[in-house]
């Protein structure tokens, strides 16, 4: 598998975005950026907090959940607890929604504004232990990015 140029994402992320005061619109190209992008996905998109739910926001891939409360599976715990959850089997996390029976590993950065969780970028591969530290640090980037241009 190769490795993504985090710089060169970011940089097209900032590139997209900068400008466009259109939500949707930069959800919508971040998501297909990402899942064109980086290797072995089968999602890659946004769950927008309402109250203390995520509702399903733009994305590429297969079909998913419409609602995920916080604290509740992986998406609902990075909302709830404020921190990037990497994880190499979903199988093995405890309450994980399986909203695509073939994902496999994920990884779930909150986003921020104003202070407070106002989403999570999601993404899902059918290969287990598809994350690394990197990509960590590479998405978290990548949201600070959406962050900084108004989300």
């Amino acid at each position: 598998m190769n490795h993504p140029d985090y710089p060169l994402l970011i940089a097209q992320a900032a590139e997209l975005v900068r400008g466009v005061p259109h939500l949707t619109a930069n959800l919508a190209n971040i998501s297909a950026l990402i899942y064109t992008s980086l290797e072995d996905l089968n999602w890659a998109g946004f769950y927008l907090a309402e109250g203390e739910l995520l509702v399903l926001g733009p994305f590429q891939g297969n079909i998913a959940c419409v609602e995920i409360p916080f604290g509740k599976g992986v998406c609902g715990t990075a909302a709830a607890l404020d921190e990037t959850q990497l994880v190499p089997d979903v199988h093995a996390f405890p309450g994980h929604i399986a909203c695509d029976s073939a994902s496999r590993s994920e990884i779930v950065v909150p986003i921020h504004s104003g202070g407070k969780v106002v989403g999570v970028l999601d993404i899902d591969s059918p290969v287990p232990a598809r994350f690394s530290e990197a990509d960590r640090e590479g998405l978290e980037a990548l949201v600070k990015v959406l962050e900084k241009e108004g989300f």
